[in-house]
């Protein structure tokens, strides 16, 4: 018991003595900012894409099920398009804002 709390109070005052982190600047910012974007649309475009090859297969012929699974598909080509240009944008972006 007496080592746990040796240790725990070691962490803590370690803790506490490191410096505050530097403010980030805009370009750091918009990097960081970049890999999330570029994460979230890609799940969101494969999530897609899974919703449409499961309504395809499950489609059974009938051709309102198959225009809603190409609409899907045709959603997940769009979000991986997104996902592909979100660097783009976000430089774009970073030059206009003036970082």
């Amino acid at each position: 018991m007496f080592t746990t709390l040796t240790v725990l109070s070691d962490l803590a005052a370690a803790d506490a003595m490191q410096p505050l982190a530097a403010p980030k600047t805009i370009p750091q910012v918009i990097d960081g900012i970049t890999g999330w974007i570029m994460g979230i649309i890609a799940l969101v475009a494969t999530l897609f894409l899974v919703i449409a090859g499961l309504r395809y297969m499950a489609a059974g012929g009938d051709p309102a099920q198959v225009e809603q699974a190409k609409g899907n598909f045709k959603s997940a080509l769009i979000g991986y398009a997104l996902a592909v240009l979100a660097p783009v944008i976000l430089q774009v972006l970073q030059k206009i804002v003036g970082g």
